[in-house]
């Protein structure tokens, strides 16, 4: 996990829809930037519809969300239009910003091991700082959590 106050390593991925996102695009707004595991898992489907539901609050604190896994871009279409989620699925298929963000691990799970994503969200601010990093975060609990963090 990347340390708070560090700079948040920059990055262009593209969408749902296949647009380039870029983080400099958000420059002057509050990004919740979280790196999830897979689509249409039961644990990540929570999350982003967690999230979903929660979006109106992110947009009145000045912030956006923004999710990130492996997926590709028509997997990521799909999810979001299953959910009808709000804000921008981005795909990282060579794992490069994964692997920025220090959020490509090995993981645990019955005895066996294997290399993920651990479930990560990081809050940036305006500038493009860490100002907060949530490591094996809850699935269910995390988008909940989020919007105190933003008043902080």
């Amino acid at each position: 996990m990347l340390p708070v106050g560090t700079k948040a390593p920059g990055f262009s991925l593209p969408d749902q829809n296949g647009e380039i996102i870029s983080l400099s695009d958000f420059r002057g707004q509050k990004v919740v930037l979280y790196f999830y595991p897979k689509d249409m898992t039961s644990g990540c489907s929570k999350q982003a519809c967690a999230f979903g539901e929660l979006y109106p609050q992110f947009r009145e604190k000045g912030a956006v969300v923004i999710g990130v896994s492996k997926d590709t871009v028509a997997s990521h279409k799909k999810f979001g239009e299953k959910y009808g989620l709000p804000f921008i699925l981005l795909s990282d298929t060579e794992k490069t910003v994964i692997q920025s963000y220090d959020v490509w691990k090995e993981k645990n799970r019955s005895g066996k091991t294997s290399m993920g994503i651990v479930r990560t969200t990081y809050l940036i601010d305006e500038n493009g700082i860490i100002v907060k990093a949530f490591e094996k975060v809850r699935a269910a609990d995390n988008p909940a959590q989020m919007p105190a963090v933003l008043k902080e």
